[in-house]
């Protein structure tokens, strides 16, 4: 019993996994096709030969093993894409490249069909079923030499002839930087940002002296209650107690450091009061060691 309920799990687990793969697959979509390649890039043996794109529009990573790929509608199994090649799993928002150039036996992404530049071509993709068509699309005739057919956007666009060929990346690459178009159009001499600059400087020092201020405010009301608290309750402390001037400092730096040499010690900036300590014994007293007036009775 527990046997079967083992296998009646694992067998759900596989047809599970085999329609999760099912619909990962019908996500790649066909996405750019070179007819003429002429002086455009080149495959593997260094030969310029036509190509095609498919792009993994989904989030997770899609394997073409087993898929169909045709050039003719009557024939939707003319080329399966082999099994155990692992360069056939195509990672999320990611592409895969194809050559068209009829020579199936230079490898895996090498087909055995190729365009015709004088007619309109038909290209789909089938599931590896052989029956459901993934996506389809036909490049019509007249094909410029290294200019590509093919979506303006990733995955989601219109067919359209492309400005630039982007083999195996994305159909649109930004060549600007928005930002500094941007500042030539708009403050060309970089006065609105010399302003901004220095805008940003004085505030910053502004906020620091009111910062520094509010931190000397509160020294100031700590060293008056330590001060009251060191006087006592009941007698009375300055009211400019820790506001003396830089005049009292300066004099009261002045005469200890001219007092240094007989009352500081070695740091100059310490009050040293130095006790006397002397030690007495009476075996060491001169009262004991005098001889005593004889008595004359």
């Amino acid at each position: 019993m527990i046997n079967k309920k083992i296998g009646v799990l694992l067998l759900l687990m596989v047809l599970f996994s085999m329609g999760a793969q099912a619909q990962l697959t019908t996500s790649v979509k066909l996405n750019e096709v070179l007819v003429v390649n002429e002086d455009n890039f080149v495959d593997d043996y260094g030969k310029h030969h036509p190509w095609f794109e498919l792009y993994n529009n989904s989030a997770g990573t899609v394997d073409l093993r087993g898929c169909f790929l045709t050039n003719d509608k009557s024939d939707p199994r003319k080329y399966m894409i082999p099994k155990g090649d692992v360069l056939t799993k195509v990672p999320p928002r990611q592409h895969i490249l194809f050559w068209a150039d009829n020579a199936p036996t230079k490898g895996t992404f090498h087909v055995n069909f190729t365009f015709d530049p004088n007619k309109d071509n038909y290209l789909a993709l089938y599931d590896s079923d052989g029956t459901t068509l993934i996506d389809e699309i036909t490049i019509p005739a007249g094909q410029r030499a290294d200019v590509s057919y093919g979506l303006d956007i990733d995955g989601i666009g219109k067919w359209a002839i492309l400005d630039k060929v982007t083999p195996s990346t994305n159909n649109v690459t930004l060549d600007s930087n928005e930002k500094i178009e941007n500042f030539q159009k708009n403050d060309s001499l970089g006065i609105g940002m010399t302003i901004t600059a220095m805008a940003v400087v004085f505030i910053g020092l502004m906020i620091l002296f009111l910062v520094f201020k509010q931190i000397g405010n509160a020294a100031i009301r700590t060293s008056k209650r330590n001060a009251q608290r060191a006087a006592g309750e009941g007698i009375a402390v300055s009211a400019n107690a820790g506001q003396e001037s830089g005049e009292i400092f300066a004099a009261i730096a002045t005469a200890l450091y001219e007092m240094s040499d007989d009352n500081h010690d070695i740091e100059h900036t310490v009050l040293t009061i130095r006790k006397v300590q002397r030690s007495y014994s009476p075996w060491s007293s001169k009262l004991y060691s005098l001889r005593q007036t004889p008595n004359k009775k």
